[in-house]
C-alpha cells in the first residue's frame, strides 16, 4: 500500500495539471483525478502499480470528463479529443501542464492566502481540514476561501498558461514564495503541534517538481537546500514526551544526515556560480546549523550571514534573527544595537521571538530585571504548550541561562 500512495502522490500533479487542460475546468480535473485515484485502489492491488502510473490516472481520469459530458450533453466543450487508451501522454506537455497549473495556482490576481491555500490543496493534495489546521481557521472557512479562489480563475479568465517571457522571473519567484511559506506553516510551532512534518516535507515535494521545470535556478536551488536543512533536524526538535528541544541540546543522530548531504550538494551546486539572493543565503545559514555537533555552530559566521541577508531583504525579523547569533557568538552589546534597531521599524510587543532574544540578550549583559520582564510577556504570547513549559522552565534561572528557541 506505501507504493501505491507513493505512486499516487507522485503523479498527482502532472495528472490533476492534464486533465485541467483537457476538461477546462480545475474542479472537474480534482474530482477526476480522485475518481481515477479510487479505481486505482481498487485495481492496483491486484494488479501491481502500473509501469506508467500518471497515465494510467490521467486516461482513467479522462474517461470520467468523457462520461459526465455525455451525460450533460456538452461533449463540445472539451478541449480535445480523447486519446485511445493504449496512447501514452506526452511527458514533455504533461511537465508543461504541471507548470501551468503551478502558476495557476500562484497567480497575483489571487490573494496570497488564495494562493497558499489552493495550492495546498489542489497540487500538494491536502484535505481541506488540513490545510485548514495550518492556517488555524475552521475548515468551513478555509472551504469558502476556496471556493472564492476558484470562482476567482473563473470569472477572472486567468489563464492555464504558462507565463510569457517578460513576465516568467516575477511569476516563477510567486512560486517560490508560495513554497516558501508553505514550509514555514509546517515548521513554526502551532497550537497543535511543535512542527507539521507533512506539510514541510510537501513544500520540499512541490519545490522538487519545480526544479524539475527549472534545472538549474539558483534561487529555486537555494530554497530546496534551505527546507531540506531545516527538515533533516525536525526530528531531534521534539522530544519522545513532545518537548520542546532548542538547538544545543539537540541530538544530532537524530538528523537526517542523507537529507543535509542532498542539501549541501544543491548548495555547492549553485554557490559561487551566481550573486547570492536570499534563499541561497538562508540555506548556506541553515548548512552551518548542520555543519557540526550544535555544541560547535559557527554563531560568529551565521551573524555574518544574517548581515548579508539584511541588505537582500531589509526585513527586521531578519535583523531578530542576527541580533540572536550576534549574541551567542559573544557580542551581547552588538545583539542589543540590532535588536533596538529592529524594534524601531516594528511593532514586536506580541512577537515571541523578539521577545524570548530580548530576554537572552539581557541576561548576557547581566540585567536580570529587564530580562524577566521580556520572558514574562513572551510567556503570555506563545501559543504552543511545549514551548510555554520550555520557557517557563528557564524563568527562575534567567540572569544566568541562554536560551535557545532555533
Amino acid at each position: 500500500m506505501a507504493t501505491i500512495d507513493a505512486a499516487l502522490k507522485g503523479a498527482r500533479l502532472r495528472a490533476i495539471a492534464a486533465l485541467r487542460r483537457f476538461s477546462g475546468d480545475l474542479d472537474q480535473a480534482e474530482d477526476a483525478f480522485q475518481d481515477a485515484a479510487e479505481r486505482a485502489l481498487q485495481h492496483w492491488p491486484n494488479d501491481g502499480v502500473p509501469d506508467n502510473p500518471t497515465g494510467w490516472l490521467i486516461q482513467t481520469g479522462k474517461r470520467r470528463l468523457i462520461d459526465i459530458a455525455r451525460r450533460q450533453q456538452r461533449q463540445t466543450q472539451l478541449t480535445e479529443e480523447p486519446a485511445a487508451e493504449t496512447d501514452e501522454p506526452n511527458l514533455s506537455a504533461i511537465d508543461d501542464d504541471a507548470l501551468r497549473l503551478i502558476f495557476t495556482c500562484c497567480h497575483p490576481a489571487l490573494s496570497e492566502d488564495a494562493q497558499v491555500a489552493l495550492t495546498l490543496k489542489v497540487i500538494a493534495g491536502l484535505s481541506a481540514h488540513d490545510v485548514a489546521l495550518a492556517f488555524l481557521i475552521p475548515t468551513r472557512t478555509l472551504e469558502q476561501r476556496l471556493d472564492r479562489a476558484r470562482r476567482k480563475i473563473r470569472t477572472a479568465g486567468i489563464p492555464f498558461a504558462i507565463p510569457q517571457d517578460q513576465e516568467l522571473p516575477e511569476r516563477r519567484n510567486a512560486a517560490l514564495s508560495v513554497i516558501y511559506l508553505i514550509f514555514n506553516q509546517g515548521y513554526s510551532a502551532r497550537a497543535d503541534g511543535l512542527i507539521q512534518p507533512a506539510l514541510c516535507a510537501e513544500a520540499i515535494w512541490l519545490a522538487r517538481n519545480l526544479l524539475r521545470l527549472f534545472p538549474g535556478h539558483a534561487e529555486l536551488t537555494g530554497l530546496l537546500a534551505m527546507m531540506l536543512f531545516h527538515h533533516a533536524r525536525h526530528r531531534a526538535r521534539q522530544s519522545a514526551t513532545g518537548a520542546f528541544v532548542p538547538l544545543a541540546e539537540q541530538d544530532a543522530s537524530l538528523w537526517n544526515t542523507t537529507l543535509i548531504n542532498e542539501a549541501q550538494a544543491l548548495l555547492d551546486h549553485v554557490l559561487g556560480k551566481h550573486a547570492p539572493g536570499p534563499f541561497q543565503t538562508q540555506a548556506a545559514i541553515a548548512a552551518l546549523h548542520c555543519a557540526n555537533d550544535p555544541q560547535g555552530t559557527d554563531w560568529a559566521q551565521i551573524a555574518a550571514l544574517y548581515d548579508i541577508l539584511e541588505h537582500q531583504l531589509a526585513n527586521p525579523v531578519v535583523s531578530i534573527n542576527r541580533a540572536a547569533a550576534l549574541c551567542e557568538s559573544g557580542d551581547p552589546e552588538g545583539a542589543l544595537a540590532v535588536l533596538e534597531h529592529a524594534q524601531s521599524q516594528a511593532n514586536f510587543e506580541n512577537y515571541g521571538p523578539f521577545l524570548v532574544n530580548a530576554a537572552n540578550i539581557h541576561s548576557h549583559l547581566g540585567h536580570p530585571k529587564r530580562s524577566r520582564a521580556y520572558m514574562e510577556r513572551a510567556l503570555a504570547v506563545t501559543v504552543h504548550p511545549a514551548e510555554r513549559e520550555y520557557l517557563a522552565a528557564r524563568l527562575p534561572e534567567l540572569s544566568e541561562q541562554k536560551l535557545d528557541i532555533t
